[in-house]
């Protein structure tokens, strides 16, 4: 186990896990090399709109619902006692945290988790994303091959929504590739390899009961008609109580980390 704290990166592609396929090598090279797992999430309901959603979601992979069932809220200071601390820095021992998003309730709920909130549009402007994962990397105090010790984050969030390059699948292209930049300078054996911790979110965004994508999450029309139907397994996230749940999306994560590090 090495000596030192991991800094970790996250990248989360808000409602593009749908759009994955095998042109994608990065995404599924990744995948090849890390730890995968799904997280469940309720679905949208009807009332909640797409920034509700995002923040919503942001929360349960934080553990903030608490946080976001305050927001809005008009407490009587009075008649309670004062709040626990919920910001990452008081729950993570002083954890300096920062997070690139256009989404602007998300900036808001962000700042009140005590995260740094830096200008996405700035850092990505017209560069590659081979160019933009250099930057991430400089935030977390990898540069030039070198590990620096000083005026750096412990975390960086990089969220992208489906939609904000106009076509979903040119967002998509975009994350796969911000995954080769990072991976290509996290080689095996480097200094960055042994002190970053990336994860990859991807989640589906608002999953209809009439959406005719084929999710994992979902049966499709010819399945639910089959009379195998009884025999097509069903995940864990996708049950409770024994009973499919109609109200449930995934998000998927895959984390890596070269072996023999540790993570803060």
């Amino acid at each position: 186990m090495a000596d030192k704290p991991s800094r970790s990166l996250v990248l989360f592609g808000d409602g593009l896990a749908r759009s994955i396929d095998s042109s994608h090598s990065h995404f599924h090279s990744l995948a090849s090399l890390s730890s995968c797992g799904f997280l469940s999430l309720p679905n949208s309901p009807p009332s909640e709109s797409e920034d509700e959603r995002t923040v919503r979601e942001f929360a349960v992979l934080l553990d903030a619902c608490h946080t976001y069932s305050n927001m809005g809220q008009i407490s009587d200071r009075d008649n309670q006692e004062d709040p626990p601390k919920q910001t990452l820095p008081d729950r993570f021992i002083g954890m300096k945290a920062a997070i690139l998003t256009n989404n602007s309730s998300l900036k808001s709920f962000s700042a009140k988790l005590g995260f740094s909130v830096l200008k996405l549009d700035e850092l990505v402007g017209g560069g590659s994303a081979e160019v933009v994962a250099l930057e991430l990397l400089k935030f977390l105090g990898f540069k030039e091959g070198k590990v620096l010790d000083s005026d750096h984050f412990d975390l960086v969030f990089f969220h992208i929504g489906a939609g904000e390059q106009k076509v979903v699948a040119a967002d998509v292209g975009y994350m796969d590739a911000l995954v080769g930049g990072v991976m290509s300078q996290a080689q095996p054996g480097s200094d960055i390899s042994s002190r970053l911790h990336l994860s990859v979110v991807m989640s589906y965004g608002n999953v209809l009961e009439a959406d005719d994508s084929k999710f994992s999450v979902l049966k499709r029309v010819d399945e639910k008609n089959s009379h195998l139907s009884m025999l097509y397994p069903l995940q864990s996230y996708t049950m409770k109580g024994g009973i499919p749940r109609k109200d449930v999306s995934m998000v998927e994560i895959l984390q890596y980390q070269q072996i023999g590090s540790c993570m803060r």
